[in-house]
Order: C-alpha cells, then structure tokens, then sequence
C-alpha cells in the first residue's frame, strides 16, 4: 500500500485488494472486530476471505501467546478466493497478539498496537526480552502507538459502566480505526450494536461512542497520512449475504429436505468445529427441523439412522473423533441401504489434537474408515458458500440412491466466509426418490433399480410394505438374515457396485488451463482458493501449469483418468501426509503422482505454493 501527502494534507489511495488481520486476547473481542468489518465490507461490494483464528483454551491466562485470539480478511474490488498470506494492517491489541501475529505481517505493512498494553509486566507474559516498540523488532514496518485503553475510558465517560464493560468496548475503538482507513460506514456497526445492546442501553451508547471515538481519532493523527478506498467488485447480480461454511452447510441440507419434502432430522453431539450446524438447524423448527442434541457421537448418528429408516431424511455431524465413533453405525447405514448424511467438519488431530485449527486428514477415515467391505460416497466442499451446493448434493445422493453420504468440510470452512447468492429453487437439481414397488404383488426390501442399483425406500407401517432391517447380512432381494457364502460376496460387491455408480450421476473434471501443461496440480476441498489463485498467477506468468480440483472424492469422476494422461507430472497438494495422493495412486498405478503436505493447522500460502510448483516446473 502507498501513503502519501498533498500539501500537508491526508489523500486517498485506491487499492485493488487489502489484507486485514486483527489480534489480541480471546476477551477482547477480536472475532466480532473482524466479523463486524467483513459484514461492512460485503454491504459495501467488495469481494472477500476470511480466517478466523483463535485457541482451544476456554480461559487461557490472560495476555499470553497461548490465549491470542485472531481474524484475518481479505477484501477486493477483484475476485478472492483466500483471506491472504500476509496482512496490510495488523491490530495487535497487546504484546502477546502482537509476539504471535506479527509473523502475518507483510514488511512495510502498517501494525497498530494499543500502546496502553505495553506496559513491563505484559511485554515478560508475551516473551518478549525487551519492548518491541524500542528495541527495532518493528523497524520494517509502520508502527501507529495508539493509546486505545486510555482513549475508550475517556469516551466512555459519564456513562453507568463499571471499569470490565468500558475495556471490553475498546475492541470498537480499534475497529472505528479501521473504518476510517479504508473509507467504512459506521451505520451498519451501529445498528448491530443497537440490536445486540437493546436491553442495556448503556452498553450501546459505549460501543457507539468506542467506535466513532476510534474513528476520528484515525483521521486526525499523524502517522495515518492516507485513506484506502477498494471500490466494490464487480459481481452477478442477485440478492448476496456474508456466509459462513457451517451455516451455508445447514442451509444446503434445509434446502435439500424442502425440495425432497422430507423432514430434516439432525442427531448430533457438540464438538468442535462442528457444533455450529447443529445451532443453526436448531433455529429453524418452523421449517420443520429436528434436532437432537444427544447424550454422545453413536447415540447421535443411531438416531439419524432411526429418522431415515422412518422415511425421513436423517443427518449427524461431528469432526474426526466423532466420526471414528460413528464408525459401526455407518456400517449399519451401509449394510440396511437407508440415506444418511454424515457431516465431518475435520479439524487437527489425531485424538483431540488441534481442535480449533484446520486440516484434511480425515479422507482416509471417510473412504476406508469401517470395518469389513463397507463403501461410502464421500464428497467435500471447497469454500465457505459451497458448503451449501455439496450438502444438498450430499442429501440428493444419499436420498436417490439408498446409502450413506460423508460430506467432508473442515475447520477453515466452517469459520470463514464470503459473499453468497442465494440461489432460486428453479436452479437446484431435482431430488427424484425411488418409492417402495412390489413385484407381482409381493414387496421386497433389496429389490433394486437396474440403473443405480438403489432399492426402494418404504416407510415402516405402510401397508403391504411391513420388513425389518438390520446389521445382519441380508439375503438378496428378500432382505432375510442370511449366512450363505455366495450371497454374502454377491452382497457386498453389489453394495461397491451401488456407490461406483454414483460416478453415472456426478459431472466431470474441469481443468483451468489450457489442457496441455507441463504440471497438473490436483486439490480437494477446502485448499480451492489458494492452490486456484497461486496457478492463476502463475499461468498470467506464462508457466506450464494446469489446475483440477476434486469435490467427488468417492466415486472419483469418471474422466479422472483421462485427464491425468496428459500429464507427466502430478503434483497433489493437501493438509495431511499425501492421503489423497495415495487414493490417487492407488487408482492409477504407474502415473507419477507427488505429493505436497503442510500439517501445520494453517491454509496453505499462495506463495509457498506458486515456489513448490516453480521448482517441479524446472524439472
């Protein structure tokens, strides 16, 4: 960004896109800051990306690295696909976010502290062997030493606020800031505080007052000598909202149910960074959602089961060690043929590992992870707003041909978020569902469709269509308990057969590019935005490199290979060791898949992938 003065006087500069990223402690409020700028920003018609970033810890000790809180955006007049590698303006609110964080900021990027913070005893908790502010830590960038503390308690005065209330606002002094720097209306902010605030006044009418306190105290000091204008984007016309991968997820699985005419039943256990699915259904009972919050994971997901076996459609939601807790009752689900959704938000493990941090190690655990010869379909979302179309389209599978569907999403979709236009009900694909049929007037539970090899799915109580299903192996077509060798294996090779054929009802691979690349780079899931933009770069460079990125990761499209034949080398980027790399290779033996792997609990860098795929296009 470029600072500059006219006669003394502050100028604006227009920007193409901008890299904000707040810190401080898990109090002060730092998730809200950078929601409430996102939520301005989307009104104002700017594309962008968020990251939020925060701990596990519940009540880590205060003014430590382990307790800081951040949220990082990415807002532009052009398309964005990621929250950005290195921020523009970094708000550390303390030494500790500041010791943390700083590592985000690009050098000669602004970092704002709250000067008030950096007194002795904090700078010690933080690490820090001397004041950063003095000692040259910070000689790459443009420091403002702004004293936010003091500046909130000054605002706030004469209001009936006791001192934990006035520091709590100061997070709205820091955020006024930022709306003068980059040319925000307050109205929006001000109207939220209203509304969150509206049964003490008080607390409003300081928040109110820490913001505007906030932004006129940018406009006039000094060492912001520029505003930053990013005009709006230019996007498709429609009706948009900020949304976020948990929400849009609860929303695509709602849409589903109205379009299948289903009930939606939603059996789930709280955990992390799942549990805001189960919130958002829970909204929603005037739409006729169920929810159920269960005592634990196998109680959740058999109550799912019992609403899809009731004719309902039936989903459950957890992370990784939920879903390894779910494993026998999937199995259930596979072995009786009834539609489930299975949502595995996945988060750092293994056990409970990283709970609050991002990552894509549950594939294996999604293709493979049941016992015995137990397929599953299993698809994954690539950005917050999609999480909406791949959990319709999970339902849609699930309901049209009679089997488990595992929806894969992860901890950087379910928090992030971007603009989203809401779709019209004439643009989704139709839910079309195989009613129960008799056979010469006698009804079987496995009789199947030819196509799909789905069998019928018929209420229990429905007149001439009594059965029962269970764990046991079935006989085919009659669905009687059976122990037969032969028709165990035909079973079981039946039940894969179902789940290959899936790949009849998916669309193809797209590849951005030309086709004709030296490199393909393959992705999955939530690593689109940065492997997308890091190829667009580089092919505006003129380098050899084609992209395809995988949402259909059980069936695998049905020209995967076909692609994957015009390239000599195959480099498959992702957030665990190589687990899709293997599924890969494991396919297409003899094609030179490589892997790329960050376990890291972080997305990847647009520039450490556009180096990585610079050195295999030496080659």
């Amino acid at each position: 960004m470029s600072e500059t003065l006219v006669n003394g006087k502050k100028t604006t500069t227009e920007l193409e896109k901008v890299v904000i990223r707040f810190a401080g402690d898990s109090g002060d409020g730092m998730q809200l800051t950078g929601s409430q700028f996102s939520f301005t920003s989307a009104l104002w018609g700017n594309d962008l990306a968020t990251f939020p970033d925060f701990p596990a810890e519940i009540r880590a000790p205060q003014g430590t690295v382990e307790g800081v809180s951040g949220f990082q955006v990415q807002i532009g007049k052009i398309d964005i696909y990621t929250p950005g590698d290195q921020a523009d303006v970094l708000v550390a609110m303390n030494p500790a976010a500041l010791k943390s964080n700083l590592q985000f900021a690009r050098k000669g990027g602004n970092v704002i502290v709250d000067l008030d913070a950096f007194v002795d005893r904090n700078i010690e908790k933080a690490g820090f062997a001397s004041n950063p502010l003095e000692d040259g830590t910070l000689a790459d960038y443009n420091v403002v030493e702004a004293p936010i503390s003091s500046l909130t308690k000054t605002a706030l005065e004469g209001l009936q606020l006791d001192n934990k209330s006035i520091m709590r606002s100061k997070n709205m002094f820091a955020l006024g800031m930022m709306y003068w720097l980059f040319d925000r209306s307050l109205k929006e902010t001000e109207k939220y505080i209203d509304s969150k605030f509206k049964k003490t006044p008080a607390l409003a009418e300081g928040n109110k007052r820490a913001l505007n306190a906030g932004f006129h105290y940018a406009e006039t000091i000094e060492a912001l000598p520029s505003m930053y204008k990013i005009p709006p984007a230019i996007i498709e016309k429609g009706v948009y909202r900020h949304i976020s991968g948990n929400t849009a997820t609860a929303w695509g699985l709602m849409a589903a149910a109205e379009r299948a005419r289903k009930k939606l039943f939603l059996g789930s256990y709280p955990i992390t960074p799942a549990s805001d699915i189960l919130h958002e259904l829970s909204r929603h009972k005037n739409l006729g959602v169920i929810t159920m919050q269960a005592e634990d994971e196998i109680a959740a997901v058999c109550s799912a089961i019992g609403a899809s076996y009731a004719g309902q459609l039936g989903v459950t939601t957890s992370s990784g060690p939920g879903i390894a807790l779910k494993g026998e009752a999937i199995g259930l689900a596979i072995m009786a043929e009834i539609p489930l959704v299975v949502v595995d938000v996945q988060r750092g493990g293994p056990s409970t590992g990283l709970p609050t941090k991002t990552e894509q190690a549950d594939i294996n655990i999604a293709v493979f992870g049941r016992n015995s010869e137990s397929p599953a379909v299993v698809l994954a979302a690539s950005t917050p707003a999609n999480c909406f179309e791949f959990a319709y389209m999970a339902a849609k599978i699930a309901m049209e041909h009679m089997t488990p569907v595992i929806l894969l999403t992860d901890g950087y979709l379910a928090n992030g978020s971007e603009p989203w236009k809401f779709p019209k009900t004439a643009d989704m694909p139709p839910i079309n569902l195989e009613e129960a049929k008799k056979s010469n007037g006698v009804y079987y539970p496995y009789e199947r469709d030819t196509e799909k090899l789905a069998r019928g799915w018929a209420v229990p109580g429905t007149p001439g269509f009594e059965h029962r299903i269970g764990g046991l192996e079935k006989q085919e077509k009659t669905g009687n308990v059976s122990y037969d060798p032969t028709n165990h294996e035909k079973m079981v090779r039946t039940r894969a057969e179902k789940v290959e054929r899936v790949a009849n009802y998916i669309p193809d691979l797209e590849v951005q590019g030309n086709g004709d690349g030296k490199l393909l780079v393959v992705g999955w899931g939530g690593t689109f935005g940065g492997l997308r933009t890091a190829v667009t770069e580089l092919q505006h460079a003129n380098k050899k490199v084609d992209f395809v990125h995988f949402n259909y990761i059980n069936p695998l499209p049905k020209n995967t290979k076909a692609i994957f034949e015009k390239y000599n080398k195959i480099v498959v980027c992702e957030l665990n060791m190589g687990q899709f790399a293997s599924l890969l290779r494991s396919k297409f033996p003899g094609m030179n898949i490589l892997s790329y792997s960050k376990i890291q609990g972080q997305p990847f860098l647009v520039t450490e992938l556009k180096e990585v795929f610079i050195e295999h296009l030496k080659d």
